[in-house]
C-alpha cells in the first residue's frame, strides 16, 4: 500500500480565514475518511463556501495544515496546485457551466485540458457521463435551455470528468423543488456506493442531507460546535445547535406547505 493511500483524503488542523476584521475560520480541525460523506451545516457567512475554496486552492487560508491524500498542499505552486485539483471534482452552487458550450463541450472541457485522449474515446466517455447524471439526451443543448437542477446534473456530470477521488458540494440542492433536490441527493448517494467517492457537502438542507451523511458538522462564528449524526447532533446541548435544528425544521414545514 502506498502511503497516499494510508491517509485520510481530506484532514485540515487549526485552520484560520479572516475577510479584514471578520473571522471566517477560527481554527477548525477536521478528517474525512476514505469513502465518507461529511455534510457542513451553518448560517450564512459562517465559512463554509470558504473552506471548500481553500481546500480546492481557490484561496489561501491565514494559516493553519490542509492535506490531501497526505499531501501539504497550502504554499504549492499553480502547477503543483493543479495537479492536486486532478483528484478533486468541485461541483459550484450554480453550476459555472460555460454558456457558449453545449452540454457536451461543457462535459468534455476538462478532459480537453488535462488528457490527451483520443476525441472518439473522449465522446465516449462525456456520453457515460451524461448518463450517469441522466442527461445523456441532452448533450447537444445550451446551458440556457436547462433547468436549475439539469445544470446542476451536468456540472456534477463534468466534476466526475477525470475521476476525482474526492468530490466538493456548495449547496447542491439550493434552488430547486423537492422531487429534484432529493433526485440530487440520491446521486451524491450513488457516487460513494458505486465509487467509493469521499465528499464534503455545504447545504442548508438538512432534511436532504440525512439521506445521504455520514457525518453532520455545525459550524457557527467560525467554529465547529457539533458533528455527528443527525440524532447525535438532536441530542446535543449547546443552545445554537437546538435553535439551528428546530429553525431549519420549521423552515422545512413552510416550504413543504406551499410546494
Amino acid at each position: 500500500m502506498r502511503e497516499s493511500e494510508s491517509q485520510p483524503p481530506v484532514q485540515v488542523a487549526d485552520l484560520r480565514k479572516k475577510f479584514g476584521s471578520q473571522t471566517v475560520l477560527n481554527g477548525i480541525n477536521l478528517t474525512v475518511s476514505k469513502g465518507e460523506t461529511v455534510v457542513l451545516l451553518g448560517r450564512s457567512g459562517t465559512g463554509k463556501s470558504v473552506f471548500l475554496k481553500l481546500i480546492v486552492g481557490l484561496q489561501q487560508p491565514d494559516s493553519g495544515s490542509i492535506r490531501i491524500d497526505g499531501e501539504e498542499i497550502t504554499g504549492l505552486n499553480l502547477g503543483e496546485m493543479n495537479e492536486v485539483r486532478r483528484k478533486i471534482g468541485f461541483l459550484f452552487q450554480q453550476a459555472a457551466l460555460y454558456d457558449s458550450l453545449t452540454v457536451e463541450e461543457n462535459v468534455a472541457f476538462p478532459l480537453d485540458r488535462h488528457t490527451k485522449m483520443p476525441p472518439s474515446r473522449r465522446r465516449d466517455r462525456v456520453r457515460e457521463l451524461l448518463a450517469s447524471v441522466g442527461m445523456e439526451r441532452d448533450f447537444h443543448k445550451l446551458p440556457a435551455e436547462l433547468s436549475g437542477g439539469m445544470q446542476k446534473r451536468v456540472g456534477l456530470a463534468r466534476a466526475l470528468a477525470l475521476e476525482p477521488s474526492i468530490l466538493l458540494f456548495d449547496e447542491p440542492t439550493t434552488g430547486l423543488d423537492p422531487i429534484t433536490s432529493a433526485e440530487i441527493g440520491e446521486l451524491i448517494l450513488s457516487l460513494r456506493r458505486r465509487r467509493h467517492v469521499t465528499s464534503v457537502v455545504v447545504t442548508h438542507d438538512i432534511a436532504g442531507a440525512r439521506a445521504f451523511a455520514d457525518r453532520m458538522v455545525l459550524l457557527d462564528r467560525g467554529n465547529i460546535v457539533a458533528e455527528g449524526t443527525f440524532e447525535q447532533l438532536k441530542r446535543s446541548r449547546n443552545e445554537f445547535v437546538a435553535r439551528f435544528l428546530d429553525g431549519n425544521a420549521e423552515e422545512s414545514k413552510c416550504r413543504e406547505s406551499f410546494a
